[in-house]
């Protein structure tokens, strides 16, 4: 059954609970059953629903092979209660599907969940359009009270006493507010670069991106790279911090703890109820869309853009909420990598059982979302993986912000200043013509393809790589992008030449030959 990426935007949650729940109704096969001497028609058992889901979103991109058994029968108890399923006498509404051969059918009314036109964070704020073009166009530092026009000729501007009025502005020293600004402008003009301007413009409001946490964020860490709280009534209670200690160096820990048959487990059951007692998750409500369409990115061909995605996002987090974050993930992956950590659970798996544990504790919404637990346990296994990049202080965002600040400082002394290692001087702002959306849309998904096939290109011609690599990689990029793909190789043959003219490597010729030992009739 095919499918397709959902794009980032607002709702993606939405989006992809129809986009599931549509292959799942088109492709899932239907059958005659008989049960309790009678027959159903056009009916499937539970057990192979869950087969046949967990094999859809096993080879699904949106959602990738590491969807474990038991999260597909969570999903399908979603789908009950949502009416998506019913059971052959009607029933629905309940939570109660069972990995069996109960008999389930599809109802006649439409699953769909109606998506809002708009985003997120305008259902309950309106946000002024003064607040939108102040972070999301490229625009000069707010310490200038005359703001440059867009798409307007600097000549068109009538100001006779410009020059002046702006010669006055260069001479006054930044002020702290000023340098907080311009933290926020460079790193959401990052962020912006990463998942696309129209992307972050519909799930994040910049009046919810707090400048203070991003600073304190980036300079107020110890020598692990962990934020440092000044403020020690919202860190993590002693006894938590014992307990997570306790769990990340096992079995090294405290002499003077107890020690029993099953103490892990209780050590463990302790920090679980901590986090779960939380008002909020770690990666707090009010970012739950933007670290949704992060999950976009997550795809093997766009791991180093997901990572510094990840790395800009999280560093809008309050300090307490981040600390929590990197000393909750330090500990959970040295306990998956332990071999020495006894077994948590009689049936599952440590890691299994730690992503399903804390999956909701770092991700989830404020509202009901029946696809929370998939979306949360897949960003928490990719922060697992990658957490000591994902949470580490990014050396270029500061220099950024340095250059930004020794280039606003250099207007005011009359000097020039260059970028950090470059040798160039700081390009001045430019003047561009304004196009519509439709525009936009058309010259982003040009410049992608153009870089797509590029890559393929880059594959096809990479002498250094092995033959069953260069297929292994084919493969996937055929898989991820098969437009891209049919058009560089539009027939089998084509694609079959590729690796028609190797010579093939005849065997080494031997150097000597032994003399087989002959045997004379007087021996």
């Amino acid at each position: 059954m095919s499918s397709h990426i959902v794009t980032p935007g607002p709702y993606r949650a939405t989006k992809l609970w129809n986009e599931v729940t549509k292959l799942f109704r088109a492709g899932m096969p239907l059958k005659k059953h008989r049960q309790h001497f009678r027959v159903y028609m056009n009916c499937f058992t539970a057990s192979a629903a869950v087969d046949w889901l967990h094999e859809l979103l096993n080879n699904n991109s949106n959602f990738g092979p590491k969807v474990t058994r038991h999260q597909t029968i969570q999903l399908l108890k979603k789908f009950l209660k949502n009416h998506v399923i019913e059971d052959v006498k009607g029933r629905w509404g309940m939570e109660d599907l069972e990995d069996n051969s109960t008999l389930y059918r599809f109802p006649s009314t439409s699953p769909l969940k109606p998506i809002p036109n708009r985003a997120p964070f305008l259902r309950k704020k309106s946000m002024s359009m003064m607040d939108r073009e102040s972070f999301f166009k490229f625009r000069s530092s707010k310490i200038f009270d005359k703001e440059i026009l867009e798409n307007v000729d600097p000549k068109t501007q009538e100001s006779p006493m410009g020059s002046s009025s702006e010669e006055t502005e260069h001479c006054r020293e930044l002020t702290e507010d000023d340098i907080q600004v311009i933290w926020k402008n460079v790193t959401l003009t990052h962020l912006q670069k990463l998942v696309g301007s129209g992307a972050l413009e519909d799930v994040l409001d910049p009046a919810q991106v707090n400048p203070q946490f991003i600073v304190y964020n980036m300079t107020q860490v110890n020598k692990h790279g962990v934020v440092s709280l000044e403020d020690k009534t919202d860190d993590l209670p002693h006894w938590v911090l014992s307990a997570m200690k306790c769990l990340a160096n096992w079995p090294k820990y405290d002499s003077n703890q107890p020690s029993y048959p099953g103490f892990e487990r209780d050590v463990f059951k302790t920090v679980s109820e901590y986090f779960y007692g939380l008002s909020q998750p770690l990666l707090t409500y009010q970012f739950y869309e933007l670290f949704v369409n992060i999950l976009g990115l997550l795809q093997p061909s766009l791991e180093r853009v997901a990572i510094e995605a990840l790395q800009l996002c999280t560093l809008l987090l309050p300090p307490a909420s981040r600390r929590k974050l990197q000393l909750l993930l330090r500990m959970i992956s040295r306990m998956s990598q332990n071999v020495d950590m006894p077994r948590l659970h009689d049936v599952i798996g440590t890691r299994t059982l730690l992503v399903q544990t804390f999956s909701r504790c770092v991700l989830r919404c404020e509202e009901v979302d029946d696809l929370d637990e998939l979306l949360a346990t897949r960003l928490l296994s990719f922060l697992m993986d990658h957490h000591q990049e994902v949470l580490e202080v990014p050396v270029y965002l500061r220099n950024a912000v340095e250059d930004h600040i020794s280039y606003l400082k250099s207007l005011r002394s009359g000097s020039q200043t260059t970028f950090r290692g470059s040798g160039v001087a700081m390009p001045t702002y430019s003047f561009c013509r304004q196009i519509s959306t439709q525009e936009f849309d058309e010259q982003k998904l040009s410049v992608s393809k153009t870089a797509l096939a590029d890559l393929l290109e880059s594959l096809i011609k990479d002498k250094a790589m092995s033959v069953k690599e260069k297929k292994k990689k084919l493969k996937l990029f055929q898989k991820e992008y098969p437009d891209i793909y049919l058009r560089r190789f539009p027939t089998t043959e084509s694609e079959a030449q590729l690796f028609a003219d190797k010579p093939k490597i005849k065997p080494p010729m031997l150097l000597s030959i032994k003399k087989a030992k002959t045997f004379s009739i007087r021996n």
